[in-house]
C-alpha cells in the first residue's frame, strides 16, 4: 500500500521543484525601449533600462539579445551585449524595427540560459514629397581609393529649380557634413566629389541627397567604400617572346592609394588569324604581375590586355579598371626565310660592287 503512494508522491515533489525553480528564475524583459535620431543620416540610438527584478539575480550574468532590421527585410541582424545603449544603421526611407530581450545565466539558473519576453519599438522619419521626386540613378565609384565620385539625376517630379545637396557621415565624425565639391549641369547639382575618406574605409558611410524644395523626397543610402573601389589600369605592360615562341607578359600595379595586396588582375589574349581576328579570350585571373602564355595557333600578331580590380580578400565586390593593351608582332616562317635571304643577297651585292670598283681603279 505504501509503495502505491510512493510513485505519485515522487512525481509531485519533482514537479513542485521544477515549478519552484522556474518561478524563481523567471526574468523580466528590459524596460522603456526607445529609439532616437541624432541626425546622422540613418545611424539611430537605441536604449533601454534594466529589467525590474534584475537586482535579485546576484549570482547570474545578465545580458541582452538585440535584433534590428528595416521593414521589408527578411532577416534580423543580431547583437549580444551587456550595454543598455547601442547605435546601429538603418535605411531611413523605410521603417526601423528593433526588439530586445533579457538573457539570464549562472548559478541562480543552474547554468541554464533563461530568456525573457521580447519588447519591440519602431521608428519612421516623416517622408516628404512623392517617391517620384527622389533623385534617380544614384551611383558612386571610389577611384583609386583616393576620392569618391557620386552622380545622380533629378527626380521625375522634382521642380526644375530644385537645388540638391549631399550630406554624409561615418563613425568618427561629430556631425553630418555637406559636400563641398559638387558636379553641375546647367547650374543644377548632379553629383559630388568627396576627398580624404580613408578614415571611412571598412565602415558604413551614410549618405543623404535632398532638395531645397519642401516637396522633394530625400534619398538615404549606406555605402561601403571598399566595395565601390575602381583602380587605375596596370602600368608598364611589357610583352616579349621566348625562343619557344611563348609570350611573356609583365606589368606593374597601378599607382595611387590602391593597396597592392588588394588587387587581382585579368589577362586576355587575342590572336590575328589571317583576315579574321579571334575574339578576346580570358587567359588568367590572378594576383601575380607576370604570366607566360603558350601561343596555340602560331598567329602573326598577338595582342594582350590586362585590367585589375579589388580582390575577394579586401572587398565583396568592386569595379574593373580600364584595359591596358599591347600587341606583339611575330614573324611568319616565310618572313623568317626572307630575313635570312635578304641580308645574304645584300652582302653578296655589296662585295661584287666593291670588287668592280677595285677593278676599275686598277685599270686606271
Amino acid at each position: 500500500m505504501a509503495l502505491r503512494w510512493l510513485y505519485p508522491l515522487s512525481v509531485a515533489l519533482v514537479w513542485g521543484c521544477v515549478t519552484s525553480f522556474s518561478y524563481h528564475t523567471a526574468v523580466a524583459p528590459p524596460q522603456d525601449l526607445r529609439i532616437t535620431d541624432p541626425g546622422l543620416l540613418g545611424s539611430l540610438d537605441i536604449e533601454w533600462k534594466s529589467p525590474s527584478n534584475v537586482q535579485i539575480f546576484n549570482e547570474c550574468t545578465v545580458k541582452y539579445k538585440f535584433e534590428y532590421r528595416n521593414t521589408g527585410d527578411t532577416d534580423w541582424k543580431v547583437i549580444f551585449t551587456r550595454k543598455l545603449k547601442l547605435r546601429v544603421g538603418f535605411d531611413l526611407s523605410r521603417t526601423a524595427e528593433v526588439k530586445v530581450q533579457t538573457l539570464l545565466e549562472g548559478r541562480c539558473t543552474n547554468d541554464v540560459e533563461v530568456q525573457s519576453d521580447w519588447i519591440y519599438a519602431t521608428f519612421q522619419v516623416p517622408l516628404q514629397g512623392r517617391l517620384e521626386s527622389e533623385v534617380q540613378n544614384f551611383h558612386c565609384i571610389y577611384h583609386d581609393w583616393k576620392y569618391l565620385k557620386c552622380t545622380w539625376q533629378p527626380g521625375l517630379l522634382a521642380p526644375r529649380s530644385v537645388h540638391y545637396r549631399l550630406y554624409y557621415w561615418y563613425e568618427g565624425l561629430d556631425h553630418a557634413v555637406q559636400c563641398d565639391e559638387y558636379i553641375q549641369d546647367h547650374g543644377i547639382n548632379i553629383g559630388c566629389m568627396l576627398q580624404n575618406l580613408s578614415q571611412a574605409e571598412y565602415k558604413d558611410l551614410s549618405v543623404c541627397v535632398n532638395g531645397s524644395a519642401a516637396d522633394v523626397r530625400p534619398l538615404y543610402v549606406t555605402l561601403r567604400l571598399h566595395n565601390l573601389a575602381k583602380p587605375s589600369p596596370p602600368k608598364q605592360l611589357v610583352v616579349s617572346m621566348s625562343a619557344s615562341e611563348e609570350l611573356h607578359v609583365a606589368w606593374s600595379p597601378p599607382g595611387g592609394e590602391t593597396p597592392s595586396q588588394c588587387l587581382e588582375f585579368e589577362v586576355q589574349l587575342a590572336e590575328d588569324q589571317g583576315e579574321a581576328k579571334a575574339a578576346w579570350a580570358s587567359v588568367s585571373t590572378q594576383m601575380e604581375t607576370t604570366l607566360t602564355i603558350s601561343r596555340a595557333n602560331q598567329s602573326h600578331i598577338s595582342c594582350v590586355r590586362v585590367r585589375g580590380r579589388t580582390n575577394i580578400f579586401c572587398a565583396d565586390q568592386g569595379f574593373w579598371s580600364e584595359w591596358t593593351q599591347e600587341c606583339f608582332s611575330v614573324p611568319r616562317k616565310e618572313d623568317k626565310q626572307l630575313f635570312i635571304i635578304i641580308p645574304v643577297i645584300l652582302s653578296l651585292s655589296s662585295s661584287l660592287i666593291i670588287f668592280m670598283l677595285i677593278g676599275q681603279c686598277k685599270k686606271r
